[in-house]
Parts: C-alpha cells; sequence; structure tokens
C-alpha cells in the first residue's frame, strides 16, 4: 500500500510568534494560598522598573457574580482605564490581549503558565501535590516560612528542585531582581531591514542606487546594519524576489501597502525578532545614528523612533519595531489606515529627539539637487 505524501494542508503555514500558554513571557505563582500569590506579585511589581508593562492573570472567587449586560470602560483623566468585560479566559484570545506585556504573572492555583515560581508553604503540601506535573520549568523557590523543606515527592520527580536558587519570603527585591532577570533574558535581538522596495515615482529613479557615501544607498545601509546586527540578521525589502540578486531579501507579501507592507512582511517572515528598519531616501544616516538608536531602545513599548526636534511627529521608516508591534500594524490596517506614522503616534513607543537635518527625507529630483548643492 502506498502512502499518500502530498498530504493536503488546509491551511497556510505561517510562523508563529513564540508564546507560553497565554502571553510570549508568562510565570505562574503556585504553592500557596491566592492572597499570597496577590501579595507577591503585588510586591514584585513595586520593585522592578516602572518601564516594563507588566499584567497578572488570576480567577474570580466569586462564583455568584452575575455576567454583566454590557461591556464598560471607564477612562480616569489621570490616563487609565477600568474595564468590566465579557470575557472568556480562551487561550488564543488572551494572547492577543497579553502581546504588549513584558511579563505575565499567573496565578498557578486556577492556570498553567510556561515557566513557574513555587512557593513552599507546609499547609500546601495537598496542594502543591495536586499540581505536580505543572512544575516543569520552575525558574526559583521562596519559602513562606525559612524551616521549611522541599516536599518528599518534589526531590523524587524533580531532583534539580533541591540546586535551584531559594528566596526566603521577606526577600523582596531579591526576588525582584531575579523576575526582571528573566524579563530581560526574553529580549528579542534586533533584524535589520533596509527598505528598496518602493517605486520611486516621485524621485523618476531608484532612490536605492543613488550614491551619497562612494556606494548605492541600499548597500551603504545594508553594510551599517550588517555591521551591527550580523549578515544572517540583515535584510532587504523588496516587491518582489526579481528586484535584487541577493539571497538576503524579504519579499512583499502585503501588497501595495509601500513601506507598511514592508514592515508588516518582515514580521510575517519572523514575528519573534525586533525589526531595525531604515529607508533608503535618508541620506544622513550613519553608523553614529543607528547606534543611538539601539542605544535608547526601549523593548517594553511597541518601538523606539527617532523625531527630529522641531517636528511634530516621529519618523517611523528609522525606527526599531519591537514584535508586539505587528498586531498594533495589522489592527491598524483593518481600519483602513496604512501608514507607519500613524501607528507611531497612537502607540506606546521611545522617541529619541534628534537634530532635523539628520533624518531628512530626500524624494524628488529638486530636493537630490538642493542636496547635493548644499553637502558635496
Amino acid at each position: 500500500m502506498l502512502l499518500n505524501v502530498n498530504k493536503h494542508q488546509k491551511h497556510t503555514s505561517l510562523i508563529k510568534r513564540i508564546t507560553g500558554n497565554f502571553a510570549p513571557n508568562e510565570i505562574a505563582v503556585l504553592g500557596t494560598k491566592c492572597n499570597v500569590i496577590a501579595q507577591i506579585v503585588q510586591e514584585a511589581i513595586q520593585n522592578l522598573d516602572k518601564n516594563y508593562k507588566i499584567a497578572y492573570l488570576d480567577a474570580s472567587h466569586n462564583a455568584d457574580k452575575k455576567i454583566p449586560k454590557l461591556d464598560t470602560f471607564t477612562f480616569n483623566k489621570n490616563g487609565f482605564a477600568e474595564e468590566v468585560l465579557i470575557k472568556t479566559d480562551n487561550p488564543h484570545q488572551l494572547k492577543i490581549t497579553f502581546n504588549p506585556y513584558d511579563l505575565v504573572f499567573i496565578n498557578g492555583n486556577h492556570y498553567k503558565g510556561e515557566q513557574q515560581i513555587l512557593v513552599l508553604d507546609s499547609d500546601k503540601e495537598a496542594s502543591v501535590l495536586k499540581r505536580l506535573e505543572q512544575l516543569n520549568n520552575v525558574q526559583f523557590i521562596i519559602k513562606t516560612d525559612p524551616n521549611v523543606k522541599l516536599f518528599p515527592f518534589l526531590t523524587e520527580n524533580y531532583p534539580e528542585l533541591q540546586r535551584i536558587k531559594t528566596y526566603d519570603i521577606t526577600d523582596k527585591k531579591a526576588i525582584a531582581n531575579h523576575i526582571e532577570n528573566l524579563i530581560k533574558q526574553q529580549i528579542p535581538r534586533v533584524n535589520g531591514l533596509v527598505l528598496i522596495g518602493g517605486k520611486s515615482t516621485r524621485m523618476g529613479m531608484d532612490k536605492s542606487k543613488i550614491n551619497y557615501h562612494g556606494k548605492p544607498q541600499a548597500t551603504f545601509l545594508y553594510e551599517l546594519l550588517k555591521e551591527k546586527l550580523g549578515e544572517e540578521n540583515t535584510y532587504y525589502s523588496v516587491r518582489d524576489k526579481n528586484q535584487i540578486q541577493d539571497l538576503s531579501v524579504i519579499t512583499d507579501k502585503f501588497l501595495d501597502l509601500g513601506p507598511f507592507g514592508g514592515i508588516c512582511s518582515a514580521f510575517q517572515s519572523n514575528p519573534n525578532v525586533a525589526w531595525l528598519v531604515v529607508a533608503t531616501d535618508l541620506p544622513n544616516i550613519t553608523n553614529k545614528e543607528i547606534n543611538r538608536l539601539l542605544q535608547y531602545r526601549n523593548p517594553s513599548k511597541i518601538a523606539t523612533a527617532f523625531k527630529g526636534k522641531s517636528k511634530q511627529f516621529p519618523e517611523p521608516l528609522i525606527t526599531i519595531w519591537e514584535p508586539k508591534a505587528y498586531p498594533a500594524l495589522l489592527q491598524f490596517l483593518t481600519l483602513g489606515y496604512s501608514c507607519p506614522r500613524k501607528v507611531l503616534i497612537n502607540n506606546d513607543v521611545e522617541i529619541v529627539e534628534i537634530d532635523d537635518e539628520l533624518i531628512q527625507n530626500i524624494n524628488t529630483k529638486q530636493e537630490l539637487e538642493n542636496f547635493q548643492k548644499s553637502n558635496w
């Protein structure tokens, strides 16, 4: 009997963003009472850098609470919202909800997490035994009492727990530092993307081939990014595969959307990295500006972008776009917007101010002539 090796695939195979059960970076706290878990989380947050975006997933103990008749959004003038939503704990929906967060704490008494913090509480041995299979990736242990020891079934099933870092519950700063290191370990690397897929209609010739630095601008920018990020992490963004004879290309999958489509296509190619995007119509970008953007990168925001000191809005085409930006870009696309600057303006972005001329755009022949007269 012959096997059918050409098995039909119903859906297009896409590279998925690496996530846990609910979030890209999650840690379940389990082994003690729910109120103690909540206290550990609150104390950790107070000792963490305020720039981190952190959430807490818990389950209500109020079984009698009625389902609201409508979703309610209450916005406070100080900049926060209170929401009462009719919403399920569907993990796929929660992955969208938790996408912008640097870390999601989970009450491990109710939900499983990809990573765990084990709280040793002598009164909760039976509870830990019940959740034994959840303890497959314990990052560290917290003792509620200095005298409590690992339960025998823990050392029998997970002998490595005897060598894991352990803190007393009063070691609040040390616990927060360990958690912060877990956040930093998950910061994605940066890939480089040189945008050369534009049609250069206003210029009347291919802007990527203009020589500002002794070589075509596309080559110049590619070499800048390659030097900082590595050749294996640097790409050209092109309209179609015949545009340039280079293996390091990402072809537009989002068609006729200009730079917006190039950025989205890069994320479709790899949604697990940040993308440092640079356009070829920025002749004053040098190694110094690339270094500065990387230096001030804030991966807790959706992007890190330059803004001219006298300008009102950021420049989207010399920007580090974080993985959490991809859903934001797609959301704007569903609303009919394909302007990357509009995404930056309406989201939480790290702004790096810079002299206007350093991010000057050259898009027309007249602008090119004026630039050449003043610089050459």
